[in-house]
């Protein structure tokens, strides 16, 4: 076997797992799967990966003496929903997957996120892998056991915290994806630095074009945002507190992805998150909180790497600013009412700001969807 770059979550009482990160570890998935002692190892997958990976993934569980089989879902955030999430229930069931076994999440973050909270609850809780291919769960997704799906209401409503027993990410598996979706992908890694590792954000500024390429960058990426998240799961594992840095951004990306429906042709989840970085930014500059040259770095970034920064990106539109604060109404972080952003007084010195004025969220809002 290679030796991959190798991230350990320490998690308490028996539940710590390792992710690793290299390429070609699918066709080292059965041998590792198998030393975690389960006897079945059910392939969750969509219809686009299991195209790609899903009989290699398979033949490489079976080769290691596991019982497997495919569950296909369509692609697309669109998944992310009770039906689907039934669909893949009843399809492990069909599979008899026992509380021993193992469901492996062979995917981008939709793939990850349903195949993982179907495991929390099937037969009240099954271990479960993840195997993931976009760029998006490689680096965020894929780690810190958060699952769910989406309701008609908002993002992420319905789900659990189920940690997996193990993350394979195969960097190669990056080499199909199209240039849009590591676009939005990287979104995710920009974060990162912008969260709380100015340096980290530096080294994307030298080095993104390495990711895209599949250079020795890409490796080193993955491993350095994994070991940022890792770092913060066990110290807050069910986002009590700190935890909740990691989704700077995704107030606006989120409100913006259930404007569009969840509609994948028009806003992918990266995309959404970019432009919520850069609103993050611009209103905390707003707000006297950061230089607005770091807001413009910001921008400038995101769009040198393809990336979609305003409002007005969004295709077919996205509402009026109230339509925008009332999607951000159902965020997870609202607390007795009162939005919760995460903001910034630099880049890489991100906090948590609660009980944000609606009024002035709804101003600069409208000063966005107006400018030019």
């Amino acid at each position: 076997m290679t030796t991959p770059l190798a991230v350990t979550v320490p998690l308490d009482q028996g539940r710590a797992y390792d992710i690793l990160i290299g390429r070609n570890l699918l066709d080292e998935a059965g041998t590792r799967v198998a030393a975690l002692k389960a006897k079945a190892a059910v392939i969750v997958t969509d219809a686009n990966v299991a195209a790609l990976y899903g009989e290699r993934m398979r033949t490489s569980l079976e080769a290691a003496g596991l019982r497997s089989g495919l569950v296909v879902v369509a692609p697309g955030e669109a998944s992310k929903c009770y039906a689907t999430y039934a669909q893949v229930c009843d399809g492990l069931l069909v599979h008899r997957v026992e509380r021993g076994d193992l469901v492996v999440a062979l995917g981008g973050g939709v793939v990850g996120d349903l195949a993982g909270f179907a495991a929390a609850t099937l037969r009240r809780g099954v271990r479960f892998v993840q195997a993931p291919t976009s760029l998006l769960a490689q680096v965020d997704s894929s780690v810190g056991g958060k699952t769910g799906i989406n309701s008609p209401l908002g993002k992420n409503l319905i789900g659990a915290f189920h940690q997996p027993r193990l993350v394979l990410a195969d960097t190669a598996t990056l080499d199909t994806l199209s240039e849009r979706e590591m676009r939005a992908g990287y979104a995710e890694v920009a974060k990162y630095g912008l969260i709380n590792d100015a340096g980290f954000f530096d080294w994307c500024e030298a080095n993104w074009d390495g990711i895209f390429s599949g250079g020795p960058a890409r490796d080193e990426a993955v491993a350095i945002c994994c070991r940022a998240k890792a770092n913060v799961v066990v110290r807050d594992e069910r986002e009590d507190g700190e935890r909740a840095l990691l989704n700077l951004g995704h107030t606006f990306g989120h409100a913006l992805e259930r404007l569009t429906s969840y509609d994948s042709q028009r806003l992918v989840h990266g995309e959404g998150v970019a432009i919520g970085l850069a609103l993050a930014f611009r209103f905390s500059a707003r707000l006297g909180l950061c230089p607005g040259q770091d807001a413009g770095r910001v921008a400038n970034h995101l769009a040198l790497a393809g990336l979609p920064t305003t409002l007005r990106a969004v295709p077919g539109g996205c509402g009026d600013a109230d339509a925008l604060v009332e999607a951000m109404a159902q965020d997870k972080k609202v607390r007795d009412g009162a939005l919760t952003f995460i903001l910034a007084r630099g880049i890489g010195q991100s906090f948590i700001a609660p009980g944000i004025d609606a009024a002035e969220v709804r101003a600069f809002l409208t000063d966005e969807l107006r400018a030019a």
